[in-house]
């Protein structure tokens, strides 16, 4: 039996929630240009279960900007099951779900009148955008054009339809959240659409109302939704669950969305009151330096230590008692304290049990290979203002950190080039360095392989800043390398662990 409109009475309740009939006539009041999972397992999720509380009542009119098959979503009625599974609180959580928030995928491509038609809706407030990064980028097109070729182009084309359609009122002004993992998302979507309807020499009265009655929000995702899981995995979830699902994907418990914004936002956004992952609020900072630093700057820290003890995904290092002490110990004593953002301890621990939750989830593949990718840009983003806070606030080696620092040099040492790839050696094994900085690294590293720590670490090029001002921590990070180099990455984590845990 194939999920569908016409199935679901015949869907067992007891494994799975199961929408009401009276869902599928509630109207559309998002365009949702994105059709992939992180959308829709976390703002349509939302959606979903403000609809089934009778909070927001509306549902989801999705673009799909690349490509003419909208045949998976056609064929099952736009329904999907999210299969969460993890740890919350210390406790497993296992919950299907079938989301009824999608009405409909459309292809833009092949119907793009359809949706410039929902342009003209009554009934819509919200557009919600997950295009990818190099989806908010600026280009000169005319918004003419059938559809037109980049996002912003889109969003503006509909915007246009929409001040045509009603005469300018600001009252149709629409609520624009961006979820493209780039910092200020959606204040540079407005201004990209702005700038577009410069060159496409739109009236002033339409770019009056552009900036005045539409309101473009940045915001923050966060939930690890992987997508659908392997054959396996699948086969034994629809036994379950009783019925087969092209769209099903697998989720992670923990869910955020932090918006950005006011009354205004929030009163659009209604079904933010149903779940207290939606986070409505003038200033998100708070949110992104808690994920960025306590999240993101952990597993980058982590990632070389646990490659190089042979450890493949974050859910194994959690099972691993040294890389278990190292990770709680890092966030609570270094991390933590030198967030670059005034954070109350609390919300950092309250943030820091949740990320350990997190790591542990049993049906989440998580390798370390793929959080290493961009290695280098990652230390300089995620890891260097925690590290000049932490200097600045108690002007001292931070020695997890510098653990972390040893360890990506290891993890960096190129052996070898082949056709433009760059690849490293552990314990007779070979890997790929998927890293833009790898020729540079190559060419330090062969050079000279003694002055290896140093020419890196005092290359302002690379990290932008001096960081022999930081006392004793290049010497550190070399001692700390050379002890992974000569006795192993386990041996190290050994002693320093176990001498670190008695100091804390």
């Amino acid at each position: 039996m194939i999920l569908s409109k016409d199935n679901l009475k015949l869907i067992a309740t007891e494994n799975v929630v199961v929408p009401n009939a009276e869902i599928f006539e509630l109207p559309e009041k998002v365009l949702q240009f994105g059709t992939g999972v992180l959308l829709r397992g976390l703002p349509d999720y939302f959606i979903d279960k403000a609809n089934r509380e009778g909070v927001f009542n509306g549902r989801v009119a999705v673009v799909k900007s690349t490509g003419a098959n909208t045949s998976e979503f056609d064929q099952q009625d736009s329904l999907y099951t999210l299969c969460v599974r993890g740890i919350e609180n210390g406790q497993p959580v296992s919950e299907n779900i079938i989301s009824s928030a999608i009405s409909r995928v459309i292809a833009a491509e092949k119907d793009w009148q359809a949706i410039l038609d929902i342009a003209k809706s009554e009934e819509l407030q919200i557009v919600v955008s997950n295009t990818t990064e190099v989806g908010i980028q600026y280009v000169e097109e005319s918004i003419e054009n059938n559809p037109p070729s980049s996002f912003p182009a889109k969003l503006l084309s509909v915007l246009y339809e929409r001040f045509k359609a009603f005469n300018g009122d600001n009252s149709k002004g629409l609520v624009i959240v961006a979820t493209e993992l780039i910092p200020d998302n959606g204040t540079k979507l407005g201004e990209i659409v702005l700038k577009l309807a410069h060159y496409n020499k739109l009236e002033a009265n339409f770019i009056a109302w552009l900036a005045q009655a539409n309101t473009f929000c940045n915001s923050l995702v966060d939930r690890i939704v992987p997508g659908k899981p392997d054959a396996e995995t699948i086969q034994a979830l629809q036994e379950e669950l009783g019925y087969e699902d092209a769209l099903l994907s697998m989720t992670e418990p923990y869910r955020l969305w932090a918006i950005e914004g006011g009354k205004h936002v929030a009163d659009v956004l209604s079904f933010a009151t149903v779940d207290e992952g939606v986070i409505i609020a003038e200033d998100i900072e708070i949110y992104r330096e808690l994920k960025v630093r306590l999240l993101n700057g952990t597993h980058t820290l982590s990632s070389g230590i646990a490659f190089l003890l042979g450890i493949d995904t974050v859910k194994n290092a959690m099972t691993h008692e040294l890389m278990t002490n190292y990770i709680e110990t890092l966030m609570a004593t270094e991390i933590g304290p030198a967030i670059p953002y005034e954070v109350d301890k609390k919300q950092s621990d309250v943030f820091a049990n949740a990320v350990k939750d997190r790591f542990s989830n049993p049906s989440i593949e998580h390798f370390w290979t793929s959080i290493a990718f961009q290695y280098t840009m990652k230390m300089k983003i995620r890891i260097l203002p925690l590290l000049l806070n932490y200097y600045k606030i108690f002007n001292q080696v931070p020695v997890h950190i510098a653990l972390g620092f040893a360890a990506y040099l290891a993890f960096s040492r190129v052996e070898r080039e082949e056709n433009g790839l760059y690849f490293g050696l552990d314990n007779g094994a070979s890997y790929r360095l998927n890293d833009d900085s790898a020729p540079y690294l190559f060419e330090k590293y062969n050079q000279n392989p003694d002055e290896f720590v140093e020419q890196v670490l005092t290359d302002e090029h690379i990290w932008g800043v001096n960081l022999t001002q930081l006392t004793g921590f290049i010497p550190e990070v070399k001692n700390l390398y050379l002890e992974i180099i000569n006795q192993g990455a386990a041996t190290v984590l050994s002693k320093f662990t176990t001498a670190q845990l008695k100091e804390v």
